[in-house]
């Protein structure tokens, strides 16, 4: 079983794993530890990450980015034609959900934003059960903060499509606050004053800005605030557009009527303001941009920064509106942490450190931290892996409301009802309460649309509550329905039941006031000695009777439908090994060709007759003709059977060349084992003698010894006779 974490990012994404008792970043089959946001379409397969940023510029129509944007949305949403402004492919209504249109296997084909984020997601799956080489099924998944439920409930499908079971989607900056929150050993108490920290992260197309308090064992959110259009593309573009003028007045071509010219450009000043973040000048240079032009220029820091003046000014809102939904001040704030790699501008620092007065703080990893954060959420949610207790505690970012019909009973009800309140905690749990004598529903949305991202629909879903009916005394069913924040950010009512007011029995307590609530007890003898009997009371208490089913209609896909996706996804995938399948084995069929007929002529001549070289090189040939004319583009069976033909010729050839291998090595080895036995006998041997001689020099000095010790022996014995004779005498 795996521990995953996914930084779903707009341009690449991160993929972290728990083992060795640390969280690791995956790389991908090219070694990267970041894999480009991509999915590419073409005549033969589709192309996801590092692939499709290969043949991203010759491909650009068919190459989609920035889909997880797009995400729940519909396509009349304004922000969805924001996103073509950054996308090179033509985005449409699919299915009445923002989606792409591309020309697949030859053809015109329409694809929702859900199922771009699947065949993504199918890709960074398969990614790392490579590496880990583990079925992958369990993973935290990361998302923007403005994310709506209905884009929640997408990601959530796409995920599931994908063959993946997320244990939690995560908000970015809550991610980032519990990688760094977990590994801190010195949090304050909880008797002591929380540690607050400000967590500024700015990406490719987002910002955002959270304030988290921190204490031993847990975080608590305080506000989030963003920008959703405000990231490193904004200064991406503001660069093209400068040189798209320049290259224009220069150079006498216009990039803006060529979208590969353009996106030439766009990647080559994506690399030069990396450079100026390090550098205060930079050159640019693109060869045969366009028209066979070969385009140079030279650009300076202050020079960006100055384009870039209008975008720089945005950068206080989201700070000045966290620090006033969390009810603090700048001096109230302990520590700066920047994540994202557009904290690397200069500029961007020197604004965001002269807004707080106080340096910032980069301990963190800029780029794998979400995916970090995600990872060790997941291994506190798996039951195999053990984890420091680390509570997380998420806020509403939008209010949330229940509607419904009034009854016809209760003239004066009310209809609505505010649930979820911004700043809430979640995940939250509430029971509602309802008198009603037949079945109801209930609406859920957001109360407040103006918050919403763009033009987010604000209807959540509709519940309907069955089996509800008056009792036998024709009153009202009190029916009580338990509705849920989850984990994810999504809105469910998760169950409903009805109670009874029921009477019971309870006991009175005889203390009064002032008595010593901790006294011994003591019992009371009546007169006729038994114990005096305790007082009690009828109370009406509520008593659970049953169960009302809910059923619920929600902008989840529909069952069939999700099945209908998942199916054309796993045969999308079977299409893409097969194709890749049949690459692998035109190119074995290639190398093959070559590198025999290289051998038969040095290698392998010792060991083939002038018949057979003349007909394996007659074959090779032949095989190699029809490679590059009908052999172009054909079937994995038609390479393989050529390969047949070709070990059918060449393999008696190898085979003696393999044999004559053998029998060297076994020659060899046999060499060496006698060198070592002769070895071992000539040590053996001079060994022997050495032994004798030394047994001998042993024999004497023993001899020697005893020679030596009897004359002191027969000396003692004549002193202790002496010794007994002047005894005698005295």
């Amino acid at each position: 079983m795996s521990v995953i974490g996914i930084d779903l990012g707009t341009q690449s994404t991160k993929i972290g794993v728990a083992r060795n008792k640390g969280i690791d970043i995956i790389t991908n089959e090219v070694s990267n530890r970041a894999t480009p946001t991509l999915v590419g379409f073409g005549p033969k397969s589709r192309y996801l990450g590092e692939a499709a940023k290969t043949q991203e510029i010759s491909n650009l129509k068919n190459t989609v980015s920035g889909f997880k944007r797009l995400v729940g949305r519909s396509f009349k949403d304004p922000d969805v034609h924001i996103e073509q402004e950054y996308n090179t492919s033509t985005l449409c209504d699919a299915n009445g959900q923002a989606g792409v249109e591309v020309s697949y296997l030859g053809k015109k084909e329409q694809f929702t934003a859900t199922q771009l984020v699947a065949m993504y997601l199918s890709k960074i799956k398969s990614t790392a059960a490579r590496e880990i080489k583990l079925p992958i099924s369990d993973v935290v998944i990361s998302v923007p903060a403005w994310f709506t439920d209905s884009q929640r409930r997408a990601m959530l499908d796409a995920a599931e499509i994908a063959g993946l079971r997320p244990l939690r989607l995560m908000n970015d900056t809550t991610a980032i606050a519990l990688g760094y929150g977990i590994t801190k050993l010195d949090l304050p108490t909880a008797e002591e004053s929380p540690r607050r920290v400000v967590f500024v992260d700015m990406g490719h197309s987002n910002y955002t800005c959270s304030v988290v308090e921190f204490r031993k064992g847990e975080l608590n959110v305080k506000a989030t605030t963003y920008d959703r259009h405000f990231g490193g593309r904004n200064f991406d573009k503001a660069l093209v557009d400068h040189f798209a003028d320049e290259f224009k007045e220069k150079f006498k071509i216009d990039i803006r009527t060529n979208p590969k010219a353009w996106a030439r450009t766009l990647a080559a000043a994506e690399k030069l303001k990396k450079v100026l973040s390090a550098n205060p000048v930079a050159p640019l240079s693109i060869e045969s941009l366009m028209n066979d032009v070969d385009v140079r220029t030279v650009i300076k820091r202050e020079d960006m920064e100055e384009m870039v003046r209008p975008l720089l000014e945005q950068l206080s809102v989201p700070l000045e509106q966290v620090l006033a939904e969390a009810k603090l001040k700048v001096e109230d704030i302990d520590s700066i942490e920047m994540v994202g790699g557009c904290t690397r501008v200069p500029i961007i620092k020197e604004t965001i450190s002269k807004f707080f007065g106080k340096p910032l703080s980069f301990t963190l990893n800029q780029d794998e931290a979400i995916a970090r954060g995600c990872t060790f959420s997941c291994a506190i949610l798996s039951p195999i892996f053990r984890v420091r207790d680390f509570s997380v505690h998420e806020i509403v970012n939008y209010p949330v409301e229940f509607t419904w019909e009034q009854s016809p009973e209760i003239p004066d009800e009310d209809t609505s009802l505010t649930v979820f309140n911004k700043g809430n905690i979640m995940p939250s749990t509430k029971i509602l309460t309802f008198y009603r004598k037949q079945p109801f529903d209930l609406e859920a949305r957001y109360s407040k649309p103006e918050m919403l991202p763009g033009k987010v629909n604000p209807w959540i879903g509709r519940f309907s509550i069955k089996g509800v009916k008056a009792d036998a005394n024709d009153d009202f069913m009190i029916c009580k329905l338990k509705a849920r924040l989850n984990l994810h950010g999504i809105l469910n009512v998760e169950s409903g039941y009805y109670v009874e007011d029921v009477e019971v029995e309870e006991p009175i307590s005889d203390e009064k006031e002032g008595e010593k609530k901790d006294a011994d007890p003591m019992e009371t003898d009546t007169p006729n000695g038994n114990a005096e009997p305790k007082k009690t009371r009828k109370v009406k208490k509520q008593v659970r009777k049953g169960e009302l089913p809910v059923s619920s209609g929600t902008t989840s896909l529909e069952p069939v439908t999700k099945e209908t996706w998942t199916e054309k996804e796993n045969a999308m995938t079977m299409e893409d090994k097969l194709v890749a399948d049949t690459d692998e084995k035109k190119n074995e069929l290639e190398s093959s060709i070559y590198e025999l007929r290289d051998k038969v002529e040095t290698t392998y001549s010792d060991f083939a007759s002038d018949e057979e070289r003349e007909k394996l090189t007659t074959k090779l040939s032949e095989i190699e003709d029809w490679l590059y004319e009908d052999g172009e583009d054909t079937t994995k069976a038609a390479y393989v059977a050529k390969m047949d033909e070709i070990r059918f010729i060449a393999g008696p050839i190898i085979q003696r060349y393999m044999d004559k291998i053998e029998a060297d090595r076994q020659a060899i080895l046999k060499a060496q084992e006698e060198a070592v036995a002769k070895k071992r006998a000539e040590e053996d041997s001079k060994r022997k003698p050495e032994e004798e001689g030394k047994k001998t020099e042993e024999g004497k000095d023993s001899t020697d010894a005893e020679m030596k010790e009897a004359p002191s022996a027969a000396d003692g014995e004549a002193t202790s006779a002496e010794k007994g004779e002047m005894d005698e005498n005295e």
